[in-house]
C-alpha cells in the first residue's frame, strides 16, 4: 500500500578533481613521460554522455502515454522506457549528428533482455552491428564499442521475463575517452566485503565535507550520514554553494589503516569523475583509485592503500546538481573500528519456527485481538475515499475461522464509505523470516485489498518512505487475475517502486490463496500459493535502483481500501458491502 510521497529527495549533484602535476625529474625522458601521462588522462576525462535529452523512438510502449522512449535518456534513474509484452522490440536514439561512440551504458529494469544487439547508423536507414549478446544478465551494463553513429539502436530479441517485455531506466551513449580503459568498479560486485581479518572501519567515525545540505529538501544531509550504516540517510553537498566542482567527503578512521575495499552507494547526484584518496595527516592526499566513467548507484572498489583518513574527491558531476552519497563504507585492517549493531542470522528456508500467528478462530463477531493488533483509524492517503473506523467496527471474526474486513457504503466523519485497517505496530515486529497470510480478496472496481509491512521506525517518527515499505500482496478489484509485489524506499517509491505485476493464473477473488514473502539479508522473494512470483535481490536493487533499506524490523498491516490513485474509482457495479476474508497470518523464522 503506497503511502504519500514526502519531500526530501531533492539532492544536489556535483563533482571536482584535483590538479595533477607530474614531476618525473628534469631529464628529457621524464618530461616526455609526464606529457604522455597527462595527455592520456585528459583524453580519458573527455568522455561525455552524448545521448541525454536527445530524441528517442521505439517499437512500442507498455502503456499509452507512459514509459515513453525519451524517459531512457532524461538522466533520471527513476523514469524508464518499457515495451509491449512481445519478444521482438527495438529502441533508438538520434544523437543529432554523426558522433564517434566509445561506450554504451544500460541500466536495466527487472524486465531485461537476454539477447540483443547494438547497431549504428549515420543515415537512419542502413545499420552496422557494434555489439551482440545472447547471455545478458540485466543490472547495469557498460559496453565498450567503437564506430561513428548518428543513430544508436538496440534490437531486443529474447526476454528475461517471458510474460513481460523489455525495460531500462537509462540508455547512455558515450563519446571520447582514452585508449586505455580507466579503472572502474566491477560489473558484478562481490555481495559481501572482503573476509578474513578485514572489517568495516568507517562506521560512526568523524566525517567532514567540502559542504553539506541542510534545508527543507535534505535536513540534515551532513557528512556523518554517509558513515552511520543507515542506507536511508545521506550526505549531500550544499544546495546554495556546493553544486560546483570539486566536492569531497572524508572520514577519520581513528588510526592508520590498511584499506582493501571501498563501497560507495550513490544518490542520483553522483560523480562522473572522482578519486578515492588516503592521507596520514588530513592535509596531504594520495589517490588509490581514479575513474572518469562513474555511472552512479553502487561502486565496489577493490583498491589498496594506507592512511588514517580516506576521502572521495569528486571532480566532475553527473548533472547540474552536487554530490550525494547514501553510504561510504571502508573495509580493511587497522584503524580504530567501532562495531555496528549486529544483524540477526539469516533464517534457513523453509523456516519452521513460528514466531507470530493469528488464526481468527474466535466466536462470530469477535474483534481482532488487541494483544496482537492495533486498530488504525482515520482518513487514508493515496486518494482513497473510505474512512477507516476506530475500534475495529469494520472487522470481526465470522465464527468459521476467518477475519472479515468489510468495506461499506456508510456516512462516517464526512466520508460516504468505511472500511478497516489494522497493524501489529507496537505489538509485533521482526527482521527476516517467512511472512504469510491466507486471504480471499473481493472483486469490484475501486477495491484495493492489501497485505503489507512497514519499517517500525515509522512509529518513532521516521517519515515514509525512509522507513521502508514491503508490499507482499496488493490486488486491484478491477482485475483479480493479477497481484502486485512492491518495495518502497527513498530512491524508489510510489509509482516508481521496485516490484512488478504478477499474473495469478486464476481469479483470486474466487477462493483463498496464500501470499508470502521470504526475507533475509540477501533479499526478499515473493510467493503466491508456493510459487515464486518475484525476487527482489539486494545486490540487484543496489546496482540498479538505489540503497537497500530493509535490514531492520518491520510490522504487519492488513487493510481493504476503497478507491484511490492506484485502483481507480468505484462505479455503479462495485458491490457494497465488500469483504476481504483472512484465514490466518503467520510469521516463521
Amino acid at each position: 500500500m503506497t503511502s504519500p510521497v514526502l519531500d526530501g529527495l531533492g539532492t544536489p549533484r556535483s563533482r571536482l578533481s584535483p590538479a595533477r602535476i607530474l614531476t618525473l625529474g628534469v631529464a628529457l625522458v621524464g618530461l616526455l613521460a609526464a606529457f604522455f601521462v597527462a595527455t592520456t588522462q585528459n583524453a580519458e576525462a573527455a568522455e561525455v554522455v552524448v545521448s541525454q535529452g536527445k530524441p528517442a523512438t521505439a517499437s512500442s510502449t507498455e502503456v499509452a502515454g507512459a514509459y515513453q522512449p525519451g524517459e531512457a535518456v532524461d538522466g533520471n534513474n527513476g523514469t524508464r522506457w518499457a515495451s509491449s509484452f512481445s519478444p521482438s522490440q527495438w529502441w533508438q536514439v538520434d544523437l543529432g549528428a554523426p558522433t564517434a561512440v566509445s561506450r554504451i551504458a544500460i541500466n536495466w529494469e527487472g524486465a531485461y533482455a537476454k539477447a540483443f544487439t547494438i547497431q549504428f547508423s549515420t543515415n537512419g536507414s542502413s545499420y552496422t552491428q557494434a555489439y551482440a549478446t545472447t547471455t545478458g544478465t540485466g543490472g547495469q551494463q557498460s559496453i565498450a564499442v567503437s564506430g561513428t553513429a548518428r543513430y544508436v539502436r538496440i534490437n531486443l530479441t529474447e526476454r528475461a521475463l517471458a510474460i513481460y517485455g523489455y525495460s531500462f531506466w537509462e540508455f547512455q551513449v558515450f563519446s571520447g575517452g582514452g585508449t586505455t580503459p580507466p579503472t572502474t568498479p566491477p560489473t558484478t560486485p562481490p555481495t559481501t566485503p572482503p573476509t578474513g581479518s578485514t572489517r568495516l572501519l568507517s562506521y560512526n567515525k568523524p566525517a567532514a565535507a567540502s559542504t553539506w545540505q541542510n534545508d527543507v529538501n535534505c535536513n540534515p544531509c551532513s557528512p556523518d550520514k554517509a558513515f552511520d550504516n543507515d542506507p536511508a540517510s545521506r550526505w549531500a553537498t550544499s544546495s546554495t554553494n556546493g553544486w560546483v566542482d570539486p566536492g569531497w567527503i572524508s572520514v577519520d578512521l581513528g588510526a592508520t589503516a590498511q584499506i582493501s575495499q571501498v563501497v560507495l552507494q550513490w544518490d542520483p547526484a553522483y560523480a562522473r569523475s572522482y578519486q578515492i584518496q588516503v592521507s596520514n595527516d588530513n592535509a596531504n592526499w594520495s589517490p588509490i583509485y581514479t575513474t572518469t566513467t562513474g555511472d552512479g548507484l553502487k561502486d565496489v572498489i577493490n583498491a589498496t592503500g594506507t592512511g588514517r583518513y580516506v576521502r572521495m574527491y569528486g571532480t566532475q558531476r553527473s548533472s547540474a546538481y552536487g554530490y550525494s552519497l547514501w553510504e561510504f563504507s571502508i573495509y580493511g585492517t587497522g584503524g580504530a573500528p567501532v562495531n555496528p549493531p549486529a544483524k540477526p542470522a539469516d533464517p534457513t528456508f523453509p523456516a519452521s519456527r513460528l514466531v507470530f500467528e493469528d488464526n481468527f478462530n474466535e466466536a462470530a463477531g469477535t474483534k481482532p485481538s488487541t494483544a496482537k493488533w492495533t486498530y488504525d483509524p482515520g482518513v487514508p492517503q493515496n486518494g482513497e475515499i473510505q474512512y477507516y473506523t476506530p475500534n475495529s467496527e469494520n472487522a470481526q471474526t465470522d465464527g468459521q475461522g476467518n477475519l472479515v474486513m468489510e468495506a461499506r457504503r456508510q456516512d462516517y466523519q464526512g466520508r460516504q464509505y468505511t472500511s478497516a485497517r489494522m497493524n501489529t505496530g507496537g505489538k509485533f515486529s521482526t527482521q527476516y523470516g517467512r511472512f504469510e497470510a491466507r486471504i480471499k480478496v473481493p472483486k469490484g472496481n475501486g477495491l484495493w485489498p492489501a497485505f503489507w509491512m512497514m519499517g517500525d521506525d515509522f512509529l518513532s517518527g521516521r517519515p515514509w518512505p525512509y522507513n521502508g515499505e514491503i508490499d507482499i500482496m496488493e490486488v486491484l478489484g478491477r482485475n483479480t487475475n493479477e497481484m502486485y509485489t512492491t518495495l518502497h524506499a527513498p530512491a524508489y517509491n510510489g509509482g516508481g517502486g521496485y516490484g512488478q505485476k504478477n499474473a495469478a493464473g486464476v481469479d483470486l477473488s474466487q477462493d483463498f490463496h496464500v501470499y508470502a514473502a521470504e526475507w533475509d539479508s540477501k533479499g526478499i522473494r515473493f510467493f503466491l500459493d508456493g510459487r515464486q512470483v518475484f525476487n527482489a535481490a539486494k545486490d540487484t536493487v543496489e546496482n540498479t535502483r538505489g540503497p537497500w533499506i530493509f535490514d531492520h524490523k518491520f510490522y504487519l498491516i492488513l487493510n481493504l481500501a476503497v478507491g484511490g490513485d492506484f485502483p481507480g474509482p468505484i462505479d455503479a457495479t462495485t458491490p457494497f458491502p465488500s469483504r476481504m476474508l483472512v484465514d490466518y497470518v503467520r510469521v516463521y523464522q
